[in-house]
């Protein structure tokens, strides 16, 4: 099946939204129990943790944390915005410097200026896209604003009633910071977040059973297994702990003096897509095949290929004493694997 599909599905009670490209499952948003990500509270803050460099504030789904201790007094509301899936037993992440995002835009309070995505070539386009924004927001408001990549081709008109919806959202959020702490905006679901990140032509099955009829439960199964094929005979298993990720990397047998470079290459530009299905962040460990220290700057410049291209925020924080690879990667989705075993549990 060529092309790109979109399906729009459940996981019992939760939204769950798959992306098909070229019949490969390349990216899969699920709804967690937790807050989620893109979610703004008024909150009320706590007394700074020293030692900690941050403070607790009170929200209606639970303490949430931000790090920061200057500028922050106790029983002071702000604006926050959920940045990712807490760590079970931990504090909703939270920060102060709020976005508004959709599909065509995103609002800056605090961060005035209009930019037009990079990915935008076109100057004409960018010319255009600039004069329609600055009809409707004003540089002197104290509001920016971003033009995505997806306004590329889309409908003038479309797009100036989007920049406008999250303009006079964001005035009326950082306006409202009167008042006990209370949730100001739900964060987007599967199905909203798959309209505002897969802005790309598209089929789009929002029917029930789509997931069957597109192959998503296969693929889903498949992620049940730690195991992961790479060609030939070489794998990678990517196993959870409670501190880390861990991922191995094995040649399979292949005692080929290429064999641990090949194995290695082909893992990283498969990896960034099975933590995406996978739903898995915070700090990953990666144990490569056998290679030589003269090929590390080649593993290097592929790793760091395949995460450019990754729509999950990753850091490249290095090589361990011992020859083993650290990330650091965002927590933006739930592990597949929690909220399978929740909804077996039911």
């Amino acid at each position: 099946m060529k092309g790109a599909s979109i399906a729009l599905d459940r996981i019992g009670d939760r939204e769950a939204a798959a992306l098909i490209v070229d019949g490969i499952v390349e990216d899969l948003f699920l709804d967690g129990a937790a807050a989620l990500p893109g979610a703004i509270y008024r909150g009320i803050a706590g007394r700074p943790m020293k030692g900690q460099g941050g403070v607790f504030f009170d929200t209606p789904d639970g303490p949430a944390y931000l790090r920061q201790i200057k500028g922050v007094s106790p029983a002071e509301r702000r604006i926050l915005q959920v940045t990712g899936y807490a760590e079970p037993g931990k504090a909703i992440p939270v920060t102060d410097r709020v976005l508004f995002k959709s599909r065509y835009a995103i609002v800056t309070p605090g961060a005035p200026g209009i930019n037009v995505s990079r990915a935008i070539r076109n100057d004409d386009m960018r010319e255009a896209l600039l004069a329609l924004a600055h009809d409707i927001v004003e540089d002197a408001d104290g509001f920016g604003l971003i033009l995505r990549s997806s306004c590329a081709g889309a409908a003038e008109d479309a797009v100036a009633e989007d920049i406008a919806e999250m303009r006079a959202l964001a005035a009326a959020v950082m306006a409202d910071t009167e008042g006990a702490a209370e949730l100001l905006v739900a964060g987007d679901g599967a199905h909203a977040r798959a309209w505002r990140e897969w802005s790309m032509p598209a089929t789009i099955d929002g029917e029930p059973g789509a997931f069957d009829r597109l192959g998503v439960w296969e693929a889903i199964d498949a992620l049940a297994s730690p195991h992961v094929a790479l060609g030939a005979r070489a794998s990678m298993s990517v196993e959870v702990t409670r501190a880390l990720v861990a991922v191995d990397v094995n040649t399979g047998g292949d005692t080929s003096p290429a064999a641990g470079l090949k194995a290695t290459l082909a893992a990283l530009r498969a990896l960034p897509r099975e933590l995406r299905l996978r739903g898995l962040g915070g700090l990953v460990t990666i144990d490569p095949a056998p290679v030589p220290k003269k090929d590390r700057r080649q593993i290097e410049g592929a790793l760091r290929a395949a995460l450019k291209s990754d729509s999950v925020e990753t850091i490249f924080a290095g090589w361990t004493p011992m020859g083993n690879i650290e990330l650091q990667r965002k927590r933006d989705r739930p592990a597949l694997a929690d909220i399978l075993k929740e909804e077996a549990a039911r």
